[in-house]
């Protein structure tokens, strides 16, 4: 379990938010939408600990510290383009001096699995949108960490392959604490065990949502679609 709360942040010159309280279940998905530059990018960075002078204090459960526990998929798939796919795939494991030879199979059968086993030798610069962000996907599943922080990590994938990569980040991350930013509604409503809506200047955090059935769901359920409406009223009554 994370308690995050956030002091008043602002912009160039613009005031985000006053105060933020978010409360992240342990091993659960949780989904916050929002319109762009209301502030989510900057939530998760904070988070992330990558902001260090800014107002925020993490608690976790086990009174542990959060910083070596968290693993970051941006918004950018931030590929190094003198790499290959594996070596982009096992980044901070080479950065970290770890076990780069001995981690090399699990990070192969990752590729495999989003479609990308006959690219493993290849460069950035020749791999689609879709097939820079499934780099970046392994890369983040490599980490092992317990908590997950994803910003629009399926946003660059056709409709048909990004349903098939929801429903295996659904299975690869079952039992970790996520934190996933979109602008999808369909796409939380699929993953999210708790689903916020970030809205409003200065912004603030809407009561979760908490769509029935276990993740990924079938998003022809009608109480989903009675849900899809609920965010958009609360996304349009924000703006």
């Amino acid at each position: 379990m994370l308690d995050i709360r956030v002091g008043a942040v602002g912009w160039h010159g613009e005031r985000l938010w006053e105060s933020l309280a978010l409360h992240l279940p342990a091993g659960e998905w949780t989904c916050l939408l929002g319109p762009s530059g209301i502030g989510k990018t900057t939530l998760l960075r904070l988070i992330a600990g990558l902001d260090a002078d800014s107002d925020v204090a993490v608690a976790c459960s086990d009174g542990r510290p959060l910083a070596g526990r968290v693993a970051w998929m941006a918004q950018h798939d931030l590929l190094m383009p003198w790499l290959s796919v594996l070596d982009n795939a096992l980044l901070g494991e080479r950065l970290r001096g770890g076990r780069v030879r001995e981690r090399a199979p699990a990070a192969r059968a990752l590729l495999a699995r989003v479609g990308l086993d006959g690219r493993a030798t290849s460069r950035p610069a020749s791999l689609s949108g879709g097939e820079r962000q499934r780099t970046a996907l392994v890369r983040t599943l490599m980490e092992d960490r317990p908590v997950i922080l994803m910003d629009e990590p399926f946003s660059a994938l056709d409709a048909i392959t990004r349903l098939a990569i929801q429903d295996l980040a659904a299975e690869l991350l079952r039992g970790r604490t996520v934190l996933l930013v979109t602008h999808d509604p369909r796409e939380a409503l699929r993953l999210g065990h708790r689903i916020h809506v970030l809205a409003g200047k200065p912004a603030r955090l809407e009561p979760a949502l908490t769509p029935p059935g276990r993740p990924p769901r079938a998003l022809d359920d009608a109480a989903l679609v009675a849900l899809e409406a609920e965010i958009v009223r609360r996304l349009a009554a924000g703006s």
